[in-house]
């Protein structure tokens, strides 16, 4: 898709590979990419009075959460930045990756299998119960929400995004871990989003602490 952004290819299209042999989540970890699950990116193009575009993130997210959601035996929630967990196990990944004036978001869904020996719980829908899901019924579906998203985004900006985003994420007090890109590992609990989409984590002494990068781990 990266390479079709370059060519011209307009936003709205969709792109999809039966299996990946360089499937790769966020902070160039592998993303295992057998048969059978849903590997796919589409395209944003940019405009001047757009959101800001790492908030596209959260149209993703609301997207795939709308998906999985009715699906699942498990409760599915939104987990900052990227993830969608059900029952704490994730079912799916997003990547946001820019060239030019466009974002190419990448997702990947657990259907029909799921890694076994991470360090961290994995499910599928499979394994949720939904063994009628098939890989690209779930793009055409996917599709639809993600433009529904990508609309108000774009009419109404990140503020009902956002809203809708805390109703089905991880709720306020939960507490975590954040390991951020520099190293550094800071605990507390989820307070909000503040108003440009990044994490407000509530430090044990009260304070409050704007995250604007890393890896989330649920305590």
């Amino acid at each position: 898709m990266l390479a079709m952004v370059e060519q011209g290819v307009s936003e709205g299209t969709w792109l999809r590979a039966g299996r990946q042999t360089g499937g790769r989540g966020r902070m160039g970890r592998t993303w295992e990419s057998v048969g059978g699950n849903l590997y796919c990116s589409t395209v944003v193009r940019l405009n001047p009075n757009d959101p800001l575009p790492h908030s596209l993130a959260l149209v993703a997210a609301n997207a795939v959460h709308a998906l999985v959601a009715p699906l699942c035996d498990g409760q599915a929630r939104i987990k900052w930045p990227n993830d969608v967990l059900v029952d704490g196990a994730k079912i799916a990944g997003i990547l946001l990756e820019r060239s030019g004036d466009a974002i190419v978001v990448g997702i990947g869904i657990n259907v029909t299998s799921h890694p076994e020996g991470l360090d961290r719980p994995v499910t599928s829908l499979f394994a949720q119960g939904a063994t009628e899901a098939e890989a690209g019924a779930l793009l055409e579906r996917l599709a639809q929400l993600f433009a529904h998203w990508l609309a108000v985004w774009r009419a109404q900006g990140l503020e009902p995004v956002r809203a809708h985003w805390l109703l089905n994420a991880h709720p306020s007090g939960t507490s975590m871990r954040v390991v951020q890109p520099d190293g550094e590992i800071v605990e507390g609990t989820f307070d909000t989003l503040d108003r440009q989409g990044m994490l407000i984590l509530r430090l044990a002494n009260g304070q409050s602490r704007a995250i604007h990068a890393g890896d989330i781990l649920l305590i």
